[in-house]
């Protein structure tokens, strides 16, 4: 991947005799969403842990924006922004006074651009409030509004949606994808939780007992079209297929064919124009929990909130 954002090649962790994760290799591009996706124990806080600078690797490199954490930490970090979990704050502080004191962390953190991310999550009207007085879900939108206040390049989360109701993961979501769309920044969002990774990522990376078990694109499973397609009559329909290149499954009476939806409609007129009879055509949306199952080998995500 050119101008990766992030990348990590060949990483171990090993903790006395324990290998906690094992020949780890991941890339991150501009504005990528990638969900890192695995059960409680499989590794991601670790990597997570690796990646901002909270633990020691044993062997492998890191690198961000290009800069290498061993050899210009400084650099490297100055470009991550991120949420481990629950954000803290100062509760007797107000929401902006927590800003303040982040922001004097930072070089070049103007008030303008304060009030720019304040204005983006959506807290101008609580932002001079006690953070006692916050719910979960308006510590979550301040805890993205000090992770981006820098203008990371990468915005790392780890289970950020930890203790939120449906509506608070919802709005979350939704301000990650603004973020992602206004500002370019690449995110990696760790979780266990399959159906974040579905409604908000635009790949994702199986991480499982430390190792990595797949990477895929979930904007190529969702945008193809698998398709059960009752074409009659059947034999003629099946060799008419393999002579025009599509790639399907014989079941029965019934033809399964994955192909890009725009091709669903034109496939259609074809076979009418062939003689063909369609009877029957139902979408059948392949599932990401079916893809785990198989790139697991049978594993399940935790559906539990604990944290590794």
């Amino acid at each position: 991947m050119e101008s990766a954002v992030l990348k990590v090649e060949k990483v171990d962790k090993r903790i006395g005799r324990k290998i906690i994760l094992q020949d780890i290799s991941i890339e991150i591009g501009k504005g990528e969403i990638v969900g890192l996706l695995g059960p409680n124990g499989s590794g991601k806080t670790t990597l997570i842990r690796l990646i901002v600078g909270l633990m020691k690797k044993n062997n492998g490199r890191i690198m961000i924006n290009g800069y290498s954490q061993d050899e210009d930490f400084r650099h490297a970090m100055s470009s991550v922004g991120a949420i481990i979990e629950n954000p803290e704050f100062y509760s007797y502080l107000t929401g902006f006074e927590n800003l303040e004191l982040y922001a004097a962390m930072h070089n070049g953190v103007t008030e303008e651009r304060m009030h720019e991310v304040v204005k983006r999550v959506r807290l101008e009207h609580a932002i001079h409030q006690k953070v006692k007085t916050y719910s979960l879900g308006m510590k979550q939108r301040l805890g993205i509004a000090q992770a981006i206040l820098h203008q990371p390049n990468l915005l790392i989360l780890d289970e950020p949606t930890n203790g939120l109701d449906p509506a608070g993961m919802k709005e979350f979501r939704e301000h990650l994808q603004t973020l992602v769309r206004e500002e370019g920044t690449s995110v990696l969002f760790a979780t266990h939780l399959l159906h974040e990774v579905e409604e908000l990522c635009d790949r994702m990376i199986i991480i499982q007992k430390g190792e990595i078990k797949a990477s895929t694109m979930l904007r190529d499973i969702e945008g193809k079209e698998q398709m059960l397609m009752n074409i009659q009559p059947v034999e003629k329909a099946v060799t008419w297929l393999e002579t025009h290149d599509y790639t399907y499954e014989r079941n029965g009476s019934h033809v399964l064919l994955q192909l890009n939806k725009e091709q669903v409609p034109e496939l259609n007129k074809q076979l009418v124009l062939a003689g063909f009879d369609v009877l029957e055509m139902t979408p059948q949306k392949p599932s990401i929990e079916e893809a785990f199952m198989k790139w697991t080998e049978g594993g399940t995500a935790d559906a539990s909130t604990h944290q590794e």
